[in-house]
């Protein structure tokens, strides 16, 4: 018997099937950009409603900080690309130290080095993982993001993708992850929430293997990364907290959306003059949402520094 014959389809085919396959990822994307804001414009709250003086606060540090990396992009988007994926692998590992301790109830992350480890590898999953399994993909975002500034630029990152490089990744972030279970299992009194440890670390590196990074991402941001921060930052307001002792979800929600909204839209206007100011003026899909990462970057430094504020408060790091 003769083997059947496959079809070879033609680029238009090709085009469509690629379009309609990452769609989802842009829809995930979009969700990602609008709860950005929402957690983005909230990383503090405190007891009491945010008063002017709070909101200038923030806005300040937003503005400046914000304000000095969004020039980096101009002037050099290739170090600002490598920057905020070194910020970002940080900022998504710090966020999980708070859930692990207080929600999961892990007890051996009052050390450094088990800090560190927690970090790198919970940072990695979704900023290194996808760099191992989909180069190609991982390279678009790149050339997207620095090509709204300087085409052809990304060029300089091409050796980030090697298979050599990818290699030394996947080696270096499977290290640390069995070097984080290992001193963890060794120091924890608490085995379940070990267990729970063990098994998100295996869920995520298992997720962002075979999901295309676009999808994953944007699934990541929406349903884990922004809920945990999200529910974090509720229960610092006393009175949230107490309607979440009780059961109730609605009212906190509606309060942390209310309180959210004025620094949420001022990001979403942003867009507009960095859509004016980018010297490659965008034409699509890809270029629209890449202009709104660039934005999430801008917006994400700034968070960075008031999250880690927050974190030392609350005795975390």
């Amino acid at each position: 018997m003769s083997a059947p014959t496959i079809a070879i389809p033609g680029a238009q085919a090709r085009e469509t099937a690629r379009s309609w396959a990452i769609r989802s990822g842009w829809l995930a994307l979009g969700g990602t950009a609008i709860l950005a804001g929402l957690v983005g414009a909230i990383a503090r709250w405190r007891d009491e409603r945010p008063d002017r003086r709070w909101f200038g606060v923030v806005a300040g540090i937003y503005l400046v900080v914000g304000g000095l990396y969004a020039v980096a992009w101009f002037l050099a988007p290739v170090v600002a690309f490598v920057a905020f994926i070194l910020m970002t692998w940080y900022h998504w590992g710090e966020g999980e130290l708070y859930p692990l301790r207080d929600f999961v109830g892990v007890d051996y992350l009052d050390r450094r080095d088990t800090q560190a480890l927690t970090i790198l590898v919970r940072g990695g999953a979704p900023m290194l993982v996808p760099l191992v399994a989909f180069p190609e993909e991982y390279a678009f975002v790149a050339e997207t993001l620095v090509g709204l500034f300087d085409e052809g630029a990304a060029a300089a990152l091409e050796p980030a993708f090697s298979l050599e490089a990818r290699l030394a990744v996947g080696a270096v972030y499977v290290a640390s992850a069995l070097g984080a279970l290992g001193v963890g299992y060794r120091r924890t009194d608490a085995i379940e929430a070990w267990q729970v440890d063990a098994t998100e670390i295996a869920v995520l590196t298992g997720f962002f293997l075979i999901v295309p990074p676009i999808l994953a991402i944007g699934i990541y941001f929406c349903f884990w990364h922004s809920l945990r921060h999200v529910a974090r930052t509720v229960l610092l307001h006393d009175r949230s907290a107490s309607a979440v002792g009780r059961g109730e979800i609605l009212g906190p929600a509606r309060r942390f959306a209310r309180d959210a909204a004025p620094l949420t839209v001022a990001s979403i206007a942003l867009l507009g003059g960095l859509y004016a100011a980018v010297p490659t003026s965008p034409t699509g899909v890809p270029d629209i949402v890449g202009l709104y990462l660039v934005l999430i970057a801008v917006l994400t430094l700034p968070h960075v520094v008031v999250v880690t504020w927050l974190d030392r408060e609350q005795g975390l790091l």
